[in-house]
């Protein structure tokens, strides 16, 4: 079966609310609604008991109080750490969210997702799996999925056997040779690319492989404008303060 084209909104918000609150928390979304972001950005890994959870990096110690590899952690162990006082005093004791608690918040508020399955290394096919199966559930019934992406096929592979109705999305951060087939091999709905990599050609080849085109990160006004000017369907920012997403 085919994915269904994800309605892509122009503007999505970068880890909930970009660089203004701890990225990946549900303070962050909170605050990216209320600068009036109707759809998110976050990353999602397994914790080593196969919870999924959202977090970046494959270690803790950038955005926790948390050390080493974050996938080698129970829920548990992870649900204890602080992910907000590396941000800010206002945020310290920051959880980090499980993908069920951010669905709760995205489902409640009516709003757009953007799952980038962001696995620990040698856990591509097994996280795209578990997360696949768990957002069909979660999200079962409702009109508008979330969309999947990542930077490794083998990731949204294993979305695709879990919940093959779910739209997917390959990330590219360069045009790396076949990076347009595997894409089409995958039963993509998009490519979402670093804005840099943005072209009318690019454009026009997501165009013909009937796909939306979609950029990363974009935080210039310069920037937003070529791109907007192009025709790209939705630009993801940290600059949640400086980019109105309601005027398109």
């Amino acid at each position: 079966m085919a994915a269904p084209a994800w309605p892509c909104p122009r503007w999505i918000a970068h880890r909930g609310a970009g660089k203004l609150a701890p990225e990946n928390t549900l303070a962050a979304f909170r605050l990216g609604a209320a600068h009036g972001y109707r759809a998110f950005e976050c990353d999602v890994k397994l914790s080593a008991d196969g919870v999924p959870f959202l977090l970046h990096d494959a270690t803790l110690e950038r955005t926790t109080s948390g050390q080493g590899t974050a996938g080698d952690l129970s829920w548990s162990a992870l649900s204890q750490l602080d992910a907000g006082s590396w941000h800010s005093r206002g945020h310290a004791g920051e959880p980090l969210p499980t993908l069920a608690a951010l669905a709760r918040f995205i489902l409640a508020n009516q709003l757009q997702l953007n799952i980038e399955i962001k696995p620990t290394p040698g856990q591509e096919v097994i996280t795209g799996r578990v997360v696949g199966e768990q957002t069909a559930r979660l999200w079962a019934g409702q009109a508008v999925p979330p969309l999947f992406s990542s930077f490794r096929p083998e990731a949204l592979q294993g979305a695709r056997e879990t919940a093959p109705h779910l739209p997917r999305a390959l990330l590219l951060d360069s045009l790396w040779s076949g990076c347009l087939d595997v894409a089409a091999e995958l039963g993509c709905v998009a490519i979402v690319t670093h804005h840099r990599l943005m072209d009318a050609a690019l454009l026009q080849q997501a165009r013909q492989a009937g796909w939306l085109a979609m950029v990363y990160t974009v935080n210039e006004p310069a920037d937003a404008q070529r791109l907007l000017a192009l025709g790209v369907d939705g630009l993801i920012t940290d600059a949640v303060d400086r980019f109105a997403p309601a005027a398109g």
